[in-house]
């Protein structure tokens, strides 16, 4: 079992720079690809950023080289690093646990945090 629980949303302009954390507990955190969905009002939830448990980083097109993840095994800690956000990125952004050491989407996630809140003012 993993709980996943996320900080550092919240209200930023654009251009601005923030960093999402997810805590995860369980004994097999570093087994986990773990990755970053977002889903925006009225839209699907979608893959942003995933790394598996090796520290391969997966992204979206459109965040490679804006957005970071990384992760911490020792502390089970996974990180989101986003540079210069954009409105339409406004979000409730999820943590979220594969149920696979290298593969992360949709369809492989086992655990969910509850997200958090990222509001991208202009």
């Amino acid at each position: 079992q993993v709980q996943l629980v996320e900080s550092g949303g919240g209200l930023v302009q654009a251009g601005d720079s923030l960093r999402l954390s997810c805590a995860a507990s369980g004994r097999t955190f570093s087994a986990y690809a773990m990755g970053w969905f977002r889903q925006a009002p009225g839209k699907e939830r979608e893959f942003v950023a995933g790394i598996t448990s090796s520290g391969s980083a997966l992204y979206t097109y459109s965040m490679k080289g804006r957005f970071t993840i990384s992760r911490d095994n020792a502390k089970k800690l996974v990180y989101l690093q986003m540079n210069s956000l954009k409105p339409e990125e406004t979000a409730v952004y999820y943590c979220a646990a594969s149920s696979l050491a290298n593969v992360i989407r949709m369809s492989t996630i086992a655990y969910w945090g509850q997200g958090t809140l990222l509001t991208v003012s202009s």
